[in-house]
């Protein structure tokens, strides 16, 4: 299957990325994605991480007591520093 670069500035990166780790055209293009698909997978998980400790704060601000949507509301408000 032909990939057909068209834009300058694409073939430059490319062959420039392919240079710097001394593989093929074809094999920085798989290179490239796979990199590129890695580093969104780290930055989803420190989104992750970053909800599951909000969350673990409501949780412990909530106790035992049962779910009330206005009780995260009241955190919300209180954490982000806004008074209604």
């Amino acid at each position: 299957m032909a990939l057909h670069i068209q834009d300058k500035e694409a073939d430059r990166l490319l062959r420039h990325f392919a240079r710097a780790r001394r593989v093929t055209l074809t094999e920085a293009v798989k290179l490239a994605v796979l990199e590129a698909e890695e580093a969104r997978r780290q930055r989803d998980n420190a989104t992750e991480d970053k909800l599951e400790s909000v969350l673990a704060q409501i949780r412990a601000a909530r106790g035992s007591r049962p779910y009330r949507a206005e009780d995260d509301k009241a955190f919300m408000d209180e954490m982000w520093g806004e008074d209604d």
